[in-house]
């Protein structure tokens, strides 16, 4: 079993979750969140002073999957996330060493699904 975490850019989530959606990946957590990579951020003015903006809008995705879906839902998501440009992203893949779905009780690779 295995954790993957990824960060997009919010535009390309649609495109993701379609790219998935074909991979038959459907469950997901999806958060937004704040963050600075390469992009380094940018310069803003307002009022005439000026200031760095270094976090930038992102979206977290975390799917878990079991071992055989690992690999078709990581191309999934490069393939809905890249633009070919600073700032499309990283996936993050964790062991996942346990599982409970709370409904039934079930643990494990039954628990994900």
């Amino acid at each position: 079993m295995k954790l993957i975490i990824a960060y997009i850019q919010q535009h390309k989530l649609k495109d993701v979750k379609q790219a998935l959606y074909k991979a038959n990946v459907h469950k997901m957590s999806v958060t937004n969140s704040l963050g600075c990579g390469e992009q380094h951020g940018y310069e803003e003015s307002y009022r005439g002073i000026k200031f760095e903006v270094n976090l930038l809008k992102k979206v977290r995705l975390e799917i878990a999957v079991n071992q055989e879906f690992m690999q078709q839902a990581i191309d999934a998501i490069v393939e809905g996330a890249r633009s070919g440009e600073i700032g499309d992203g990283k996936i993050f893949v964790i062991d996942l060493v346990e599982c409970v779905r709370i409904r039934t009780g079930e643990t494990g690779q039954k628990a994900i699904g």
